[in-house]
């Protein structure tokens, strides 16, 4: 089994350290760092997975030499006949396991297990810009549901006919990272706007930013140095909003690491009329605000060893258009396309995501050359 062994043997390299990080995690000394032992159970997670991936194989590889054993030594036409369907069944069986070792090989980016805080603003186009953004949040919303996550709006500034000039909102859950990250960017809509009475069409766009949100651990911030302000909350929300202090206004002299220069923060809150909540929330926003800045260098890094197709570091790069007259949705970056555009404005976009997290896991898997 020459062929197999570049796989076996990269298995059996991690089995000492699935070993190492099981007894590590046990150890009161790591549970008492709370960030150490946050990392070394998702290693755990991981390795945990890959072992049992690895039983599996040598399983399916054991199978195999037996069933060729016996088609080689054994008379007794029954048993040669068993042989010959066990052969078959591992042999399909072999090439799955392998791609499923390979892609749980692949690093992966610890930013994916993360939460996200997202911001969806309206482009160009005027008011349909800001209904479009609408539409967008709605089908994260939906989409949202249908994983289970949770979404909390942070921020909204309401468009003029409907939809959103701006909204910025959190989704919490398993992975959320990693799966939202590829709606970075750029998003293109092409239809007849309900306020156009020519019915003429309009190409109008939003852009989506999706950001991993900070851990505390990870972002040095001097919370002595946070000035905060309240004010009245102004929108919906009848009689009570006006009358309490419940908004949050935060200003924070930000350090910038890599030119050395101060600049202030400012980050506004109004989302609940409870004014702890509020300023918890905008603390929230300014550890995610200064994890982004500060990890610009190290996402630039990332993308300068591995220029992705599916990378989403530009946020300027247009990634999909939406077409209603074709009722089409096409992503730019795979030239993946599906004609259920009602649906995919549904939450219906896991097979998109999916796709693209196939074409980024099959870049990863040559520059590793697995």
């Amino acid at each position: 089994m020459p062929d197999n062994n570049n796989i076996l043997e990269k298995l059996d390299g991690l089995e000492s350290r699935f070993e190492e990080v099981s007894t590590l995690i046990t150890d009161p000394d790591v549970i008492a760092d709370q960030s150490r032992y946050v990392k070394l159970t998702k290693e755990w997670k991981d390795l945990g997975d890959l072992m049992n991936a690895r039983k599996e194989y040598l399983a399916c590889l054991n199978s195999i030499k037996e069933a060729k054993d016996i088609l080689t030594n054994e008379n007794e036409v029954d048993m040669k006949e068993m042989a010959r369907e066990e052969l078959q069944e591992n042999e399909t069986l072999q090439p799955q396991i392998e791609e499923k070792i390979k892609m749980l090989l692949v690093p992966k980016d610890p930013e994916d297990a993360k939460n996200v805080q997202m911001e969806i603003r309206a482009g160009a186009g005027g008011d349909e810009a800001a209904l479009f953004a609408g539409d967008l949040f709605n089908m994260y919303k939906r989409y949202s549901d249908i994983k289970g996550w949770n979404l909390i709006i942070t921020d909204i500034s309401e468009g003029a006919v409907g939809g959103y000039k701006e909204i910025d909102f959190v989704i919490n859950g398993p992975d959320v990272y990693g799966t939202m990250k590829y709606e970075s960017g750029v998003h293109r809509v092409q239809r007849v706007p309900s306020t156009e009475s020519q019915g003429r069409m309009q190409t109008s766009a939003a852009t989506v930013a999706v950001l991993p949100e900070a851990d505390k651990f990870e972002v040095n911030i001097n919370e002595g140095n946070v000035k905060w302000d309240t004010f009245r909350s102004s929108g919906a929300g009848g009689q009570n909003v006006n009358k309490v202090e419940s908004g949050v206004r935060l200003r924070y002299p930000w350090k910038n690491p890599n030119t050395g220069e101060v600049e202030e923060i400012l980050i506004e809150c109004t989302e609940t009329r409870d004014q702890p909540k509020n300023k918890e929330r905008a603390l929230s926003r300014l550890y995610t605000f200064i994890h982004d800045r500060e990890h610009q260098k190290y996402v630039d890094d990332i993308a300068s060893r591995r220029k992705s197709l599916v990378s989403t570091g530009d946020r300027s790069a247009k990634i999909r258009t939406y077409n209603f007259p074709q009722g089409r949705v096409t992503d730019h970056r795979i030239g993946f396309t599906t004609h259920d555009l009602q649906g995919f404005l549904g939450g219906n976009i896991q097979e998109m995501i999916d796709a693209l997290t196939v074409a980024e896991n099959a870049e990863k898997l040559k520059a590793e050359s697995l």
